[in-house]
């Protein structure tokens, strides 16, 4: 492993700031972690950036978090992904804490109110911004060459919209079917690519693709119509052999 460009205690202090003054949900705090880590300091590659980006994204919990730790353990393992969690997660501890301990005792006036109001006003910009550069960092540009070449990621892009829009929720299950469904296209298995278990799928989408149930019932009684026959001459031998 190359030696890295930072130490240890520099990546401590940014997750540390980051964790203090960092507003706008994990979207955003994802969002500043590529703007400072990737593009200005250049500290992280961009393929390690994605790499724990894609590893936050499927693993459930807070994702601004656990890529953060993944930052830390890219070239300082478990002591370095360790800490960086801890100095990311910590001043929000504390504030949340102190932020309840105010509310209580002044959640009653107005203006404590307001300040939420406010704060929850502001932070959507900052939602939407760091939103459209993930997306861009993802999926893709959205031109619509870039849209033809990714074609598979804005499907499922589309999709999660639309499933999460509807039923007001994430769906684990959709998560995990687009994520199978894009290493078997882009990065099959050894035994997928087979001939024997190749033909075997292809067959057994074919096989089914359409089908009349009348058909498939004649085709099955007339298959079935010999056993009786054979359960015949199976019982008459046996009666010739123990008459003998």
């Amino acid at each position: 492993m190359n030696q890295p460009a930072y130490t240890l205690r520099e990546l401590i202090i940014y997750f540390l700031k980051l964790g203090t003054i960092g507003f706008g949900g994990p979207v955003a705090l994802v969002g500043y972690m590529h703007r400072d880590l990737v593009e200005k300091c250049t500290w992280i590659s961009e393929e390690d950036y994605r790499e724990g980006l894609a590893l936050a994204q499927l693993a459930p919990g807070p994702l601004a978090a656990q890529l953060g730790i993944y930052m830390g353990f890219v070239h300082y393992r478990v002591l370095g992904a360790t800490l960086c969690g801890l100095a990311f997660v910590i001043p929000s501890f504390i504030m949340v804490v102190l932020l309840g301990i105010i509310y209580k005792l002044f959640g009653g006036l107005p203006w404590m109110q307001a300040v939420f109001y406010g704060v929850g006003a502001a932070v959507i910009g900052i939602i939407i911004m760091s939103s459209y550069k993930l997306t861009l960092k993802s999926v893709g540009k959205i031109q619509l060459q870039a849209i033809k070449q990714n074609w598979l990621l804005w499907l499922f892009y589309a999709a999660g919209i639309i499933v999460t829009v509807i039923t007001k929720s994430e769906n684990v299950l959709l998560f995990v079917a687009a994520g199978l469904i894009y290493m078997f296209v882009k990065a099959p298995p050894a035994w997928i690519k087979k001939p024997i278990a190749a033909n075997s799928i292809i067959l057994g989408i074919t096989g089914f693709w359409q089908f009349e149930w009348n058909t498939l019932g004649k085709i099955g009684w007339f298959f079935t119509k010999p056993v009786p026959l054979y359960l015949e001459v199976a019982w008459q031998l046996f009666l010739f052999y123990t008459q003998v």
